[in-house]
């Protein structure tokens, strides 16, 4: 009995040692097939892991919370008179050391003429919706569903403030659909005398110029009460490309637009009767 251990023995140390490790699984790794062998996570290109993914997801829901929430909060703090909002392009301007011109000025010290003319060039329906005129909307939903192309009558007043106040300029459907609930949210909070006192005053009407205490000054070196309805006509008609027109020297266009414009505010009437008073 003995005897055979020291056999066993010898044959697993030494005497049959070769014997062994070639009958022994060999752990060299052996080339890989590239036709056999699918590639593996270390070969393979980079891709997203679930962890990182995500992350992006998390870092998307944070982005569209805080653009949900920055809103909700500045909005009834900007429902206080004394408050004076300033708009993203203003913020812009600011930040990034370029000079601009905003005088608030308010909604009792600014000519009823430009009331009327910015109501009836920008938004007709004012007084009547409630941040969003669905029928125009549905109406420029068709026309871009038909033909392609979709017009700017849709935009509300309330849409612009909001716009102005907390979205960005470039057109895409994102900035629209986040306009839409904002606008709504806006015109509940605010009075519609609120709401276009803060628009009036956070308006772009030129390169570096916001607001209509501004824009009377510089086009017409006179405050925003002593605006006529002709001059109130042009600087309504300015809105819709702020660079590119200029109240003070109207093209022959331009001046056709003014004259729609004065036409229509001077019929308006009870139109205005949110903002201004009866015969105001």
């Amino acid at each position: 009995m003995p005897e055979r251990i020291e056999i066993a023995e010898r044959r697993w140390d030494g005497e049959d040692g070769a014997d062994a490790s070639a009958a022994a699984p060999s752990l060299a790794m052996e080339p890989r097939d590239p036709d056999r062998d699918p590639p593996s996570d270390e070969t393979s290109p980079r891709r997203f892991k679930p962890p990182m993914l995500r992350r992006l997801i998390h870092l998307a829901l944070f982005v569209l919370v805080a653009l949900a929430l920055v809103p909700a909060a500045l909005v009834p703090i900007y429902a206080v008179p004394a408050v004076r909002p300033v708009s993203t392009l203003m913020l812009a301007e600011h930040f990034g050391f370029q000079p601009y011109a905003r005088e608030w000025v308010s909604i009792e010290d600014i000519s009823p003429a430009v009331v009327r003319a910015v109501m009836m060039s920008e938004d007709g329906q004012f007084c009547s919706h409630g941040g969003v005129d669905w029928t125009a909307l549905g109406s420029v939903v068709d026309q871009a569903m038909n033909e392609g192309e979709a017009g700017r009558g849709a935009s509300t007043i309330p849409m612009q403030t909001v716009k102005n106040l907390f979205l960005w300029n470039d057109r895409s459907f994102v900035r629209k659909a986040l306009e839409l609930p904002l606008a709504s949210y806006a015109d509940f909070v605010w009075s519609k005398r609120r709401m276009m006192e803060i628009y009036l005053n956070i308006a772009e009407w030129g390169d570096g110029i916001y607001g209509i205490g501004a824009a009377s000054r510089f086009y017409f070196n006179r405050p925003a009460s002593g605006i006529t309805a002709r001059q109130a006509a042009l600087l309504a008609v300015t809105l819709p490309s702020p660079r590119t027109r200029d109240p003070a020297n109207p093209s022959a266009g331009l001046r056709r637009l003014a004259a729609t414009v004065e036409a229509r505010a001077r019929a308006s009437g009870g139109y205005t009767g949110c903002v201004l008073a009866a015969g105001g």
